[in-house]
């Protein structure tokens, strides 16, 4: 047995989350599932979004999952990797910015 905590099978398993709580797993899928929709985004634009946040929140289920409806909804895979770009510019923008705490801290106990 392979002992990894990814497995890319699991994936699959995705829908069976609500066998220990069907109610609120059937209330997710709703929202999820209004979320993807067409509206003021398309379903194009909202899946290279989620493709981007899959990489922020460093989700390996939901980078295949994203990777692979982005690239079937279209977009090319230097499109794709420009969104991953973007994600790790504003991730590390906010580690950046939390300096400034760091800032404020040390010269308020430096006084």
């Amino acid at each position: 047995m392979s002992n990894h905590y990814y497995n890319a099978e699991d994936l699959g398993k995705f829908g069976s989350i609500g066998e220990f709580q069907q109610p609120l797993a059937d209330k997710f899928f709703a929202y999820y599932g209004e979320v993807f929709k067409d509206s003021a985004l398309t379903a194009r634009e909202k899946s290279l979004i989620a493709l981007a946040v899959a990489h922020a929140v460093q989700c390996p289920y939901c980078i295949d999952a994203y990777s692979t409806d982005a690239y079937e909804k279209g977009w090319s895979e230097g499109q794709m990797m420009e969104a991953i770009h973007v994600a790790g510019a504003i991730k590390g923008g906010a580690v950046l910015v939390h300096g400034v705490q760091m800032m404020n801290k040390v010269k308020e106990i430096a006084m």
